[in-house]
């Protein structure tokens, strides 16, 4: 009975700090303070703290299930478009075609530069792999991710 008791009162005063008020006041320098007891003559503002807003992970959970739906349906269509085995014909067709082997080589590249970086360098090795990856991203995003 005195351990529950305990903490209970242990639990009481650990929230209770959870519930301060909270002050705001601006000294003789410009410099903004905050705390949770007032300043004294100087003059403050007391400011309401609203409770964070939470979101259930169920609800998460299905925005991602959402979202990975959509993108499992987007790269569907996308990929339809250009069947393995299908003769390629139009001119739209062949330059789609050049273009998903070139965005294909630009993420290889990545992946190989990426690997690089994570096995280890010098300084100088590490600054030109940073300056090729961010170029080829570069290159990626304008070529084949915003067009």
């Amino acid at each position: 009975m005195p351990r529950i008791l305990a903490s209970l009162v242990v639990s009481f005063l650990i929230t209770t700090g959870a519930h301060a008020d909270v002050y705001t006041w601006i000294d003789s320098r410009g410099v903004a303070h905050f705390s949770d007891y007032p300043p004294g003559k100087i003059p403050h503002k007391q400011i309401q703290v609203q409770e964070p807003a939470t979101v259930p992970m169920s609800e998460n959970l299905r925005q991602g299930q959402r979202i990975s739906g959509i993108r499992e349906e987007v790269s569907s269509l996308l990929s339809s478009s250009s069947r393995p085995g299908k003769p390629v014909t139009s001119s739209r067709e062949r330059a789609d075609a050049k273009l998903e082997k070139t965005c294909g080589k630009y993420r290889r590249k990545l992946d190989q530069i990426q690997s690089r970086l994570r096995a280890g360098y010098s300084n100088d090795r590490g600054n030109s792999l940073r300056r090729q990856r961010r170029t080829l991203s570069q290159k990626l995003s304008r070529e084949c991710i915003l067009r």
